[in-house]
C-alpha cells in the first residue's frame, strides 16, 4: 500500500517500542483515538503491524521484545519496583522468582541481602545471586529458552513445586481488569501459577504498561495473590478489581 505520511510515524513508534498502546500513538502523534484506529486498519490489514486489545505490535515481536531489550524498556520504572518489593525482604528469608525484567531487576536489589535461599528457572537471576552473601541459590532445570536463558516444561515446574517460600514473585506479560494475570506464552503462564502456590506471600509485578493489554493466556485472577507492586496507579477498572478480589495494590514510591 501507499502509506501517508501518518502511516510512517505509526511504523517508524512501532519499530522503536516494539508494541505501543492506541491511547500512547494518539498522545504521540497528537490526533484523536478514532483517527488512529482509522489510520491503524490498513497497516494490520497488509501484516505491517498486528492488533491487540487496545494496541498494536510488530509481527515478530508479538507480546513482548526480546529479554535484553525489555531489560531496557521502562528500566527506572522497574527499578523502583524492585527496590521496594527487596526492602521487604529480609535477609536468611527464601524467595522463589520467575524468569522476566522485573525480577531481575528484583534480583539485582537484592544483592546486599545475606543468607537467602532463591528459587527460580532464571538463569539470570540465579547467576546474579548464586555464590554470594552466603546466598543458596536452586534453580529449575529443563530446556533453557535461547531469548531469556529461562527453563520452562514439566520438569522445571515439578522441580520448584518441591519447595515452600516465604515470598513468591511473578512478573505479569499484561494485566486485564476481567482476565486478570495474562501472559503471552502458555509455558511462562503455567509456571507462574505454580511459583504463587508455593509462597506464604504471594507478589505480582508489573510496570504501568502492562495494565489494559490482554494477553493470550491466563496466568490467575486477582484472587490468587496477596500483592501487585507496580510503578503508577492502574486504570479505574483495574484498580477496583484487584481491591474486589482482596488484594493489596501497591505504588512503588507513592507514600
Amino acid at each position: 500500500m501507499n502509506y501517508s505520511k501518518r502511516h510512517g510515524e505509526i511504523l517508524k513508534l512501532i519499530q522503536e517500542e516494539g508494541t505501543i498502546t492506541i491511547a500512547r500513538l494518539a498522545e504521540k502523534l497528537g490526533v484523536s483515538l478514532e483517527t488512529v484506529r482509522r489510520d491503524v486498519k490498513p497497516l494490520a490489514r497488509d501484516g505491517s503491524v498486528m492488533k491487540m486489545h487496545g494496541a498494536i505490535g510488530l509481527p515478530s515481536v508479538v507480546g513482548e521484545a526480546p529479554f535484553e531489550r525489555r531489560m531496557r524498556e521502562q528500566a527506572d520504572a522497574k527499578r523502583a519496583i524492585a527496590r521496594h518489593v527487596a526492602g521487604t525482604i529480609g535477609d536468611g528469608e527464601s524467595v522463589m522468582l520467575d524468569t522476566g525484567t522485573t525480577t531481575s531487576f528484583l534480583a539485582r536489589e537484592l544483592l546486599n541481602h545475606r543468607r537467602l535461599t532463591v528459587v527460580t528457572n532464571s538463569s539470570d537471576i540465579a547467576r546474579t545471586l548464586a555464590t554470594v552473601n552466603g546466598n543458596k541459590v536452586y534453580m529449575a532445570g529443563g530446556e533453557l529458552r535461547s531469548d531469556s536463558g529461562a527453563a520452562f516444561g514439566v520438569s522445571a515446574i515439578e522441580f520448584v513445586s518441591r519447595f515452600s517460600v516465604n515470598h513468591a514473585v511473578i512478573t505479569a506479560g499484561a494485566i486485564d481488569a476481567e482476565d486478570g494475570v495474562m501472559d503471552y506464552v502458555l509455558e511462562e503462564a503455567e509456571f507462574a501459577r505454580v511459583v504463587l502456590t508455593r509462597g506464604t506471600r504471594t507478589i505480582v509485578v508489573t510496570d504501568h504498561t502492562k495494565f489494559g493489554r490482554q494477553g493470550l493466556v491466563q496466568v490467575c485472577a486477582f484472587s490468587a495473590f496477596g500483592e501487585l507492586v507496580t510503578d503508577m496507579p492502574p486504570p479505574r477498572d483495574v484498580a477496583a478489581a484487584i481491591e474486589g478480589a482482596g488484594a493489596k495494590l501497591v505504588v512503588a514510591g507513592s507514600r
